[in-house]
């Protein structure tokens, strides 16, 4: 959460330049749920209540494996706020079928819906305050600014990155969580007026829509090729070695339950690559793995290199990962120039619009959906063609809508221009 931008909004805060309130618990901090009795009170409390309910969850990123959830806390009118420990309450399930037909309200959901589904809570009514931020045009959208932009209110700020699998949890660390839920609901509220009196609550409903509704993702391919600073390493034999460092740094730190960072860092899986170590002194000697480092720790990072060494070079790792879709777009030019003058003409279009429509190009229609329809566009690229096109790979209708016909003027536009070029 960051402060409030120098011009920022404050539609329902206080006059402009006045001090803008700390926001306090209403009923103070709830006690925190940890069992099974405590649990079914809280069902029956929440399920009595109405109208939306505001949720959100706690991670411990950075310090643990995984992004399991370690706190949840829910607000809905009629039954106040409550915090929840996923540790002792491992099975929500029952609080996600009483709230099955009731709207969730949360900030950022795709970031929570993951971890709140483990715990058996999948939403069937989305209002993402967030996304109805972005949407709206909001410059700033983070729950801390939205909060006082919008709402006039100061969030406390200090705790957002703190290690949230702690036991106890202490009661400041509590008194933050409970206020991320305690004014949600009316900032959704507020948000929702500010987009039908733009035109917009149409299109946030689709988009929240799609949220609900999106599969699980697939594992990724070679993740692997996510280690920070991989770009530097260029020999296949040399991937090879981040590859082998990455899963044994990975395996180690599911066994212990400890984030992998905290493990071995992305920039020593990278300096040991390039340097290919011959054996534990040359290791010792890089940045990352000193006299600070156990002897065993040691031995397993130069078992890895040694095990990236004796690949054979048929099974080395190639330069980049196998992927779907269009080729990157730097080669464009030279592969197709007419494909590379469709997409820069498609994206001047798109800026323009999304500029005129005072939202996020990204929002509007996804840089991926863009370059797919720019690389293979229909044959006949009508915006009706383009619209087909855009539906099958998975854009909502208000952006079909918005961006097809601007899509096709685009790609005329392209093809006279290297006609006569």
């Amino acid at each position: 959460m960051g402060d409030r931008e120098a011009g920022e909004p404050e539609a329902g805060g206080p006059e402009a330049g006045g001090p803008v309130p700390l926001l306090e618990p209403r009923e103070g901090i709830p006690p925190v749920v940890a069992d099974a009795e405590a649990l079914a009170e809280i069902v029956a409390r929440f399920a009595a209540g109405t109208g939306p309910v505001a949720i959100d969850a706690e991670r411990a990123s950075g310090y643990r494996y995984g992004q399991r959830a370690y706190l949840v806390q829910l607000r809905r009118e009629g039954a106040g706020s409550t915090l929840i420990d996923p540790v002792g309450c491992p099975d929500l399930s029952s609080l996600g079928d009483a709230l099955a037909d009731t709207e969730w309200v949360l900030h950022a959901a795709t970031q929570d819906l993951p971890c709140l589904a483990e715990l058996g809570m999948r939403p069937t009514l989305l209002f993402d305050t967030e996304l109805a931020g972005r949407i709206a045009g909001f410059p700033r959208v983070g729950l801390g600014p939205m909060v006082e932009s919008v709402l006039g209110f100061t969030l406390e700020k200090g705790h957002s990155a703190v290690d949230w699998s702690t036991r106890p949890l202490p009661e400041p660390w509590l008194r933050y969580a409970a206020l991320d839920v305690e004014v949600l609901v009316d900032l959704r509220d507020a948000l929702e007026q500010e987009l039908t009196t733009q035109g917009k609550l149409e299109w946030a409903r689709q988009e929240f829509a799609a949220i609900v509704a999106a599969p699980p993702p697939p594992p990724r391919v070679d993740p692997w090729r996510r280690t920070s600073g991989v770009h530097k390493v260029r020999r296949r034999r040399q991937l090879a070695a981040v590859r082998e460092l990455w899963q044994t740094r990975d395996r180690v730190a599911r066994e212990r339950d400890i984030s992998p960072g905290r493990i071995l860092s992305d920039a020593a899986i990278v300096t040991a690559a390039l340097a290919m170590p011959l054996n534990l002194p040359a290791l010792q000697a890089l940045p990352g793995f000193g006299p600070r480092v156990h002897r065993r720790a040691l031995e397993q990072w130069m078992a890895a290199v040694e095990s990236a060494r004796a690949i054979p070079e048929t099974q080395l790792p190639p330069p980049s990962a196998p992927h779907e879709g269009p080729p990157p777009p730097r080669s464009w030019a030279e592969k197709d120039p007419l494909a590379a003058a469709r997409l820069s003409a498609a994206r001047a279009a798109v800026g323009t619009l999304a500029e005129t429509l005072n939202l996020p190009q990204e929002n509007l229609v996804s840089p991926e959906l863009v370059r797919r329809v720019s690389w293979a566009p229909p044959r006949n690229a009508t915006a009706e063609a383009i619209a087909a096109a855009l539906h099958g790979h998975g854009a909502r209708a208000w952006q079909v809508e918005l961006t097809a016909p601007v899509l096709s003027q685009a790609f005329a536009q392209a093809r006279v221009a290297r006609a006569e070029a």
